[in-house]
């Protein structure tokens, strides 16, 4: 089977395409990033990365032409962007979800579209069902325009469904794991990895109290598999994460711990790290009832586990290495990152 994964050369697009290939498939990878995350895959024979925009419609079309099921990965996304960019998230996001809907229909191809769990809000009803309300502020904070967009698609997939296209939704709680962004920023786990690794204080937004439910990678790179392979997820809404809740300061212990150091702890008013157009949401605990009875999939990896190894990950992989120690260190030092390497082969188009 042909597989097209848009934003098949980021994080989970990159997992995903691993997983396809492990099975005999052919993929197809459709991203503007670098080939950084897939380049253990450019010399397969089965695994095709294309360097553009799922916006070109006349790529798109010629590879949804060809890819029997869609993966639409691709997306902006990222705190940063919602507050300093939000035209830029709801262009890309609404007119790509369109683009993606649009072509698979004409050639009846099935589409899972990556959803996220921003879509519930603010919503205090925890844990949240799939048929929930959404609950948001006001239009004028800008970190509403994301889950505004995967909403948008959202009503989309629906659409089109109604039209007799076979979509599945997905709504990711906070996945995790190695490939995941660059350090120091995007999402929390990485920004606090990023402090740990060159000896700074862990930055702790408000007092900590905040609740996210974290996804190792190997877990949520199942269910999406299987939201496309399982003719019964076809039409439905699913919730891919972990019901179990972990506090932002239990998050920024156990980094600690399992990464090892005296790194200290501070804590700092969301104003000063996001500015006034953010509204933090304090709870984000997902009901998975229907990815385990439909998807058949249930998280194994747990929270600490799958820490270690995303933090030996990116200190093996992304060039992080132990400086040697001073024969009298008091302390442990900060790592130093080795210079970047450059990619020499050719992507596959």
């Amino acid at each position: 089977m042909n597989v097209l994964i848009t934003g098949g050369a980021g994080f989970l697009g990159s997992h995903l395409g691993d997983w396809f290939l492990q099975r005999g498939h052919t993929v197809y990878a459709l991203d503007i990033a670098s080939d950084a995350k897939i380049r253990h895959n450019l010399e397969n024979t089965r695994f095709h990365f294309i360097p553009d925009s799922f916006l070109n419609v006349d790529i798109l079309e010629n590879l949804v032409a060809k890819c029997e099921l869609i993966y639409h990965l691709g997306a902006v996304v990222g705190v940063e962007h919602y507050v300093s960019d939000p035209y830029k998230v709801l262009n890309v996001n609404v007119n790509g979800i369109q683009n993606i809907l649009r072509l698979a229909h004409r050639y009846d191809r099935k589409v899972v579209f990556s959803s996220t769990s921003e879509v519930y809000g603010r919503n205090p009803k925890v844990p949240w069902k799939e048929d929930d309300d959404r609950v948001l502020g006001s239009t004028r904070i800008d970190r509403w325009c994301y889950s505004t967009s995967k909403a948008v698609g959202e009503h989309f997939c629906l659409a089109y469904k109604k039209m007799g296209l076979r979509t599945v939704i997905l709504r990711y709680f906070n996945v995790y794991g190695p490939r995941l962004d660059a350090v120091d920023k995007g999402r929390v786990v990485t920004i606090f990895l990023g402090q740990l690794l060159r000896g700074q204080p862990i930055t702790v937004v408000g007092n900590g109290s905040q609740t996210r439910s974290f996804t190792y990678s190997e877990d949520a790179i199942e269910a999406t598999a299987q939201a496309g392979l399982r003719k019964e997820a076809d039409g439905e809404i699913f919730n891919i994460g972990t019901d179990v809740e972990t506090s932002m300061l239990e998050l920024a212990n156990v980094m600690r711990d399992v990464f090892g150091g005296p790194a200290k702890i501070e804590f700092v008013p969301q104003q000063k790290i996001y500015g006034n157009s953010y509204e933090d949401i304090q709870r984000r605990v997902p009901d998975v009832t229907r990815m385990k009875t439909i998807l058949g999939v249930t998280p194994k990896v747990g929270l600490r586990e799958g820490l270690r190894r995303t933090i030996e990950w990116f200190k093996e992989s992304e060039g992080w290495i132990e400086p040697k120690p001073a024969k009298k260190a008091a302390a442990k030092k900060p790592m130093v990152k080795k210079a970047p390497f450059a990619s020499t082969k050719k992507a596959k188009v």
